[in-house]
């Protein structure tokens, strides 16, 4: 016991030291900058972001997460700065065997063992909040215990202390766009993660959404192996999607039409996403009897949707401007674009302002506007995905002055963003115009409240802020 002791109080002991130093650190960054903007120098944002990014590198955790969510969104960091966060890493220090029995016994109780039938104390993969373990349940199920890490709670503080830092130095640099609702929502979203009960009613959710859609499964929690910092659920077996790079297009597509279904339906008919579209996010699932001789692929049947943590529900009137300003963009109603900026909540919307917004609608909106047969983006790979246009509206946005960008599009737009790019990951061609508009079908925004307020309800969900 007394070692167990130790280990965590080393644990929290050596992430305070580390907190100390990478405020220290990301501190002396910040003056470098004011300094120069105070004497009037040019500052060398490239340096100063490499400076940054080994400063917050330090740090292991939740906030590579933003750092990396960050890179998403065009000009909410200076590009030199979104470059090098987002190559940092997001996993922390994993724990080892005697401390995950000991937090185990912190959210079971001391027979915690007894209630599985077996129980895997290393980690099956480990991420910036916890670590998912193998288990098997007494009725023979396989089972994924995810578990946090102590005192995330304190960690995604710290962090988010760090985020103000780096979004103050963003403000002294005659930035694009102003970051004061982004803040706001990434720090909300991030401490909803840290709520596994509400992840749990967010998989509850998703489960009651695709309960008829063979292609799209969703793990089952359960609830008496569950707490708010431990979440225990079916284990889905598939393999990774970046397996079936190689695969034929035709088995490329299957997946990628899934991905797009458990992506926009959710949207369209209840107003809520799945707002991390990461490769790690999804594995897929083959149809019986489909794996070959020596692990060759077999056919695609559909994909695992996994990981709840990052769902974002919007009030109906932003689905119906999503909806808008798709149909605007289409059929070239100037009216009905700008009434949905305006439903979104952008505000101070000049002809111009509008002209440069409509750059990046058309880029995300573009593959869904275009109705044949394409890739998502032609001739883009995956890590170049939206960095032209984003270059292009950062340009524009200089010269009319800070956009203050709502909350709502963020997670909206990193999810678009992350989806493209599995789409390109896999190389599918398919006419995404007629997929989004058999989505969309019949599309009214009463029955979207109607839905979302029955499933919500059902689920436990709370229903969004209007």
């Amino acid at each position: 016991m007394t070692d167990r002791k130790d280990e965590e109080e080393n644990r929290l002991s050596a992430r305070a030291a580390r907190y100390v130093k990478v405020g220290t650190n990301v501190g002396a960054v910040a003056a470098r900058v004011a300094g120069q903007r105070l004497l009037g120098f040019d500052a060398d944002d490239a340096k100063n972001a490499a400076a940054l990014a080994a400063a917050l590198g330090g740090l292991k955790g939740p906030i590579m997460k933003v750092a990396q969510l960050m890179a998403t969104i065009p000009e909410a960091l200076p590009a030199e700065y979104a470059t090098e966060l987002s190559q940092l890493q997001s996993q922390a220090p994993p724990m080892g065997p005697a401390f995950v029995r000991r937090r185990m016994m912190a959210e079971q109780g001391p027979q915690w063992a007894s209630r599985f039938k077996s129980f895997e104390t290393q980690p099956a993969a480990s991420a910036s909040l916890g670590q998912v373990h193998r288990a098997v349940a007494h009725d023979g199920r396989a089972l994924a215990a995810k578990l946090q890490y102590p005192d995330m709670q304190s960690a995604v503080e710290a962090d988010l202390t760090q985020l103000k830092v780096v979004f103050a130095l963003h403000a002294r640099m005659n930035p694009a766009v102003e970051t004061a609702e982004i803040f706001t929502e990434v720090s909300a979203r991030l401490r909803e993660e840290l709520d596994y009960e509400l992840e749990a009613r967010h998989t509850a959710l998703y489960a009651l959404i695709f309960k008829d859609e063979p292609r799209i499964r969703v793990p089952e929690v359960l609830a008496e192996l569950s707490t708010k910092r431990l979440l225990t659920m079916t284990w889905l077996e598939g393999r990774r999607l970046l397996d079936y790079k190689p695969a034929p297009l035709q088995d490329r597509n299957t997946i990628a039409q899934a991905m797009f279904k458990a992506w926009w339906y959710p949207f369209s008919h209840y107003g809520v996403i799945h707002g991390d579209p990461h490769l790690g996010n999804y594995t897929i699932f083959e149809h019986p009897g489909g794996n070959g001789a020596g692990g060759t692929l077999g056919r695609p049947a559909g994909i695992n949707l996994l990981d709840y943590g990052c769902i974002r529900t919007f009030p109906t009137p932003f689905v119906q401007g999503v909806i808008d300003l798709y149909n605007g963009l289409l059929h070239g109603k100037h009216d009905l674009v700008v009434h949905a900026y305006e439903t979104w909540g952008f505000t101070g919307l000049s002809n111009e302002l509008i002209d440069v917004l409509n750059i990046w609608a058309r880029f995300i909106y573009g593959p869904l506007l275009d109705d044949r047969e394409r890739e998502i983006a032609d001739g883009t790979t995956p890590g170049q995905y939206g960095r032209k246009e984003a270059f292009t509206v950062h340009k524009q946005l200089k010269d009319k002055g800070p956009v203050r960008v709502p909350r709502e599009f963020v997670f909206m737009d990193r999810a678009a963003i992350g989806l493209g790019g599995v789409f390109l990951h896999l190389g599918a061609r398919l006419n995404w115009h007629t997929m989004f508009n058999e989505t969309i079908e019949g599309f009214v925004l009463d029955q979207v409240a109607a839905r979302q307020r029955t499933a919500f309800a059902a689920t436990g969900v709370p229903l969004p802020a209007v």
